[in-house]
């Protein structure tokens, strides 16, 4: 059973998933269509600079490459790879494809944190798939080959990200804030020559868009990937990844409360199946005593206590 404190940190972390589904609808409604490169970069860039201007904290030494390989697999090659799917998938399909993304954490766990797959591991990440399945999916058109490519190298770009920043953790004295600032800034400086050679100048801005940016910037990538992060740092690398599901289950929820979209009986029990398939990915992983098997706790991987202090390092609120 879950403590109360263990619970409320879940909670937290899994604010992310549900930030980031409300994505598609801020996109369509405010913000210029066919820009996906460019709503990428106005995303990570302008809140990475922001978190390491309040963290006051630069990578030292072996962090400078971490942070770089860290920024591209969550959000570099993560975001474009994740905007090409969805334009070229019909019906959800982009959604559904990058669902496997709990199977391929529990696949990498046990490769690099010696962390076995179990039975039941396996299972709750079908049935988290099977669950986006029928909540997103769509009669439409054929399976585009490129398209289903790139869903699954997003979904391995950031399960691979995900168990390398479990497993690296965090330099000494360097907090969620400063670790998550690196990476925003890394990935928003890869992104950033693609976007100009393949979308060109920045788009014209009316007052929505630039209140739509400012909101992707802010709430669904400053705080959100703060959230993610810490959550990582306390958690399994599967128990955060099993929080992912609640992305798609937002965005259909959102269409329906604010786009006027319907949910049928079908998606109604798509959503109950990845919702507890979320719930039941929350158990702590048991550690097993001669099997290399390592015990997720509160403490990081060099030893150090992590602070229950939820404002990061330069961050006072």
């Amino acid at each position: 059973m879950l403590s109360a404190g263990r619970t409320t940190l879940i909670a937290l972390t899994a604010l992310a998933p549900v930030s980031w589904g409300t994505t598609y609808a801020v996109t369509t409604e405010f913000l210029p269509p066919d820009r996906p490169l460019f709503t990428g970069l106005a995303r990570a860039l302008p809140a990475g600079l922001l978190l390491i201007a309040l963290a006051r904290v630069l990578p030292r030494g072996a962090w400078w490459w971490k942070a770089a390989v860290l920024g591209a697999l969550n959000i570099g090659v993560f975001f474009p790879l994740l905007f090409l799917s969805a334009y070229r998938l019909p019906g959800g399909m982009a959604a559904v494809v990058g669902s496997v993304g709990p199977l391929f954490v529990v696949g990498l766990s046990a490769l690099l944190l010696g962390q076995r797959p179990t039975t039941r591991a396996v299972l709750t990440g079908v049935v988290a798939a099977f669950g986006v399945s029928l909540v997103v999916l769509k009669a439409a058109g054929g399976l585009d080959a490129l398209g289903a490519l790139a869903a699954l190298a997003s979904a391995a770009s950031m399960s691979t990200g995900t168990v390398l920043t479990k497993r690296w953790g965090r330099p000494e004295g360097v907090g969620p804030l400063a670790l998550t600032g690196w990476q925003l800034t890394a990935g928003g400086l890869l992104i950033a020559p693609v976007a100009l050679l393949v979308e060109g100048a920045p788009p014209a801005l009316d007052g929505a868009a630039v209140g739509g940016y400012l909101y992707l910037a802010l709430a669904n990538t400053a705080v959100a990937y703060w959230l993610w992060f810490r959550g990582i740092g306390r958690l399994s690398a599967t128990q955060v990844t099993f929080l992912g599901p609640l992305s798609p289950l937002t965005a259909a929820v959102v269409g329906w409360a604010a786009l006027g979209e319907t949910l049928t009986p079908v998606q109604l029990a798509g959503m109950a199946l990845a919702f507890g398939a979320t719930v039941a990915g929350q158990r702590a992983p048991r550690a097993k005593t001669g099997t290399g098997l390592v015990p997720f706790s509160s403490s990081s991987k060099n030893g150090r206590k992590d602070s229950m202090d939820l404002t990061g390092p330069g961050l006072r609120r």
